[in-house]
């Protein structure tokens, strides 16, 4: 399972020096399930007519080489493959894989009479192996079919009339014309004044979003209402549910710790069991009077069988799969399933405030200038230096003082990390910021910042104070909840914020957030989860993944907020939560235990269950139908168990 949902063709053989990786789809989504069954089911029949030849009927002429040669046949269409894996193993350098104990254990099997127990060992692995590559290939179909919802044809505009042309075709700058119930093939630019959208196959939420002209919209997304035109921005394979398609494809290459150990555990594990079953072949001449070797190398046999580590090298894998594929459903992006395990085991989440606990939404509530000052005039200078920042503060300035005037000209604009904006205006000093800006520039002014809730950006010009605006932001519908549901997972929350203190705070007491500090640099965010991290204590940081890069580095997991919106989000962030929730957070956490549970249950069931049938195998109390259930039956229930949280309802409410 080192690629999941994979679009293009692949060997499903893959051959590196670590060993040869099996994966358990076989081109199985090729293949019908009838055809996947067709060998086990010729395979069974004739196994079944042997017995009943052998047993029951008991005819002269079925005896000798007819009697061999007919569980041979039987043997054929279920052993070969698995002897021609073994082969491939072996020839790339895994000499003690599962295929290699499964053929010395029913070849040996043949070696000593017992043809129709080596005949059903093999029918069963191989049963077992096509249930396997059933749930594998389900697993990868299921999250693609959930994600890659995109329409094949696209209805665009050419020379004033629509055309049906292929999705992939389209290139940037053409017109969609999208239907009222239709999908969004391609990310675009919205023509028609508004229009309301589904977004539930990028972000997990069925409710309508309303956009209106101008605003991107994403492909995947379903038109509700009236027709609409779409301009497109990007073509087919950069759209973000490519690139998000791609993250899912990717994610299963980072393996959770569980799962190396359980890969690394098998390479050593496997060849002590083969030595294992020399020893009992070989070492019971030594201390047993009446030895038969037969006897002895039956034991032996029993034990390979039993011993052959497919159920854990196959349900782990698909049990981390599956978290993947429950967090795809709910808008969470996890980029690898170390990450699962990761967050199974969070001790702090610490958040930025703005954008991830608050809507990021600004709002102007007081413009406060000294009464020397143009107002109109030194507005449209703040409202042309912010046009130059991304900042939301900056779109509010903008919505507050409208249209930018063009004609005014900046010079040697300069944005100040944590403090605000520099330029020069008509050879004079445009300051824009906050307190510590005025500080860093020695500007004096006369405000009480401590009596100042919300938000101050403060103004100067021509080295003076000029006067100041306050912003507010509004605290996001589902923090609070998400804060509770973090407490009852006895996850401790801590707030970061280059916001000043007395906001910060405000936002904390409203939220029952208890470590919350304000007035933060990007340097001083890094101190502060150094100090949780100096308590060795595993710390999450939600941020937007962009502008706080040096935190995400240092954090043992980056979440980002809004990814979204962009594309650098995606690329920096360990997990992406696609719809802003915080509610998103602690629904990431439960998956990430959840799935380890699962996990943990699997390796747990697979290993007490071989090990009571190997010690009475090694004993001569079980047969090769106890190591039948051992191997394949364990398997199959480690399967069951590990789908069952592709299955699971997890809610952020």
């Amino acid at each position: 399972m080192e690629e999941c949902c994979s679009t293009k063709p692949k060997n499903d053989h893959k051959h590196d020096h670590e060993g040869h990786d099996h994966d358990h789809s076989h081109d199985m989504k090729d293949k019908s399930v009838i055809q996947m069954f067709l060998p086990a089911l010729f395979s069974f029949i004739l196994l079944l007519i042997g017995i009943l030849l052998d047993h029951f009927v008991k005819p002269d002429w079925f005896s000798g080489w007819i009697r061999i040669i007919w569980y041979l046949v039987a043997y054929i269409p279920v052993g070969l493959p698995v002897l021609k894996e073994a082969y491939e193993s072996i020839t790339h350098g895994d000499v003690f894989s599962e295929f290699f104990l499964m053929g010395i254990a029913t070849v040996g099997a043949f070696a000593i009479g017992e043809y129709p127990e080596g005949v059903a060992v093999m029918l069963f692995y191989s049963v077992g192996e096509v249930f396997q590559g059933i749930a594998v290939t389900r697993a990868k179909t299921n999250i693609k079919s959930l994600l890659d919802q995109r329409p094949d044809e696209v209805t665009v505009i050419q020379d004033g009339k629509p055309q049906t042309v292929k999705a992939e075709k389209v290139t940037v700058g053409e017109i969609i014309q999208l239907k009222s119930g239709e999908k969004l093939g391609l990310d675009g630019e919205l023509l028609s004044e508004t229009a309301s959208f589904n977004t539930a196959a990028l972000t997990g939420e069925s409710r309508p979003d309303t956009k209106i002209k101008g605003d991107i919209v994403l492909a995947g997304m379903i038109n509700l209402n009236t027709v609409s035109q779409v301009k497109v921005t990007a073509a087919y394979k950069d759209s973000k549910l490519s690139k998000i398609l791609e993250l899912v494809q990717n994610a299963t290459t980072q393996k959770a710790p569980t799962e190396l150990f359980i890969r690394k555990f098998a390479r050593i594990y496997t060849p002590i069991v083969v030595f294992l079953a020399i020893g009992i072949t070989l070492l019971p001449f030594l201390f047993v009077k009446e030895y038969q070797f037969s006897q002895w190398l039956y034991r032996a046999l029993i034990f390979l069988v039993i011993s052959c580590p497919c159920a854990l090298v196959i349900s782990i894998p698909l049990g981390y799969f599956g978290g993947i594929g429950a967090g795809s459903r709910n808008g969470i992006l996890f980029k690898g399933s170390n990450f699962l395990d990761l967050l199974a085991n969070i001790q702090n989440v610490v958040m930025d405030k703005t954008g991830t606990l608050t809507e990021g939404v600004f709002k102007v509530q007081e413009v406060i200038f000294k009464d020397d000052i143009n107002k109109d005039e030194i507005l449209k200078l703040v409202n042309a230096l912010e046009s130059k920042s991304s900042h939301p503060v900056a779109t509010a300035i903008h919505e507050y003082a409208g249209e930018v005037d063009h004609a005014l000209q900046l010079d040697h604009v300069e944005e100040i990390a944590g403090h605000g904006l520099k330029a020069t205006v008509n050879g004079k000093e445009l300051l824009v910021g906050n307190l510590k800006l005025m500080d860093k520039f020695n500007i004096r002014y006369d405000v009480n910042a401590e009596n100042i809730v919300y938000t101050l950006i403060a103004v100067a010009y021509d080295k003076k104070f000029a006067g100041y605006l306050t912003i507010a932001d509004s605290v996001k519908p589902d923090a609070q909840l998400a804060v509770n549901k973090l407490k009852a997972l006895n996850v401790k929350t801590t707030m970061l914020s280059g916001d000043k203190a007395s906001v910060v705070k405000h936002v904390a007491d409203q939220l029952g957030i208890a470590a919350a500090y304000g007035d933060l640099l990007p340097e001083d965010k890094v101190n502060k989860v150094k100090e949780i991290k100096a308590k060795r204590e595993t710390v999450a940081f939600v941020g937007d993944g962009v502008n706080d890069a040096p935190v995400v580095a240092l954090s043992d997991v980056g979440i980002a907020m809004g990814g979204l919106g962009s594309d650098a989000t995606i690329e920096t962030a360990d997990v992406v939560i696609q719809d802003d929730k915080p509610g998103k957070i602690p629904m990431a956490i439960n998956i990430g235990k959840q799935t380890k549970k699962i996990v943990w249950q699997n390796i747990i069931l697979a290993f007490a269950v071989k090990a009571v049938v190997l010690i009475l195998g090694a004993g001569g109390l079980a047969t090769m139908w106890e190591a039948v259930f051992a191997d394949v039956g364990v398997a199959l229930l480690a399967i069951l168990n590990a789908v069952r949280i592709q299955r699971m309802t997890f809610t952020s409410e």
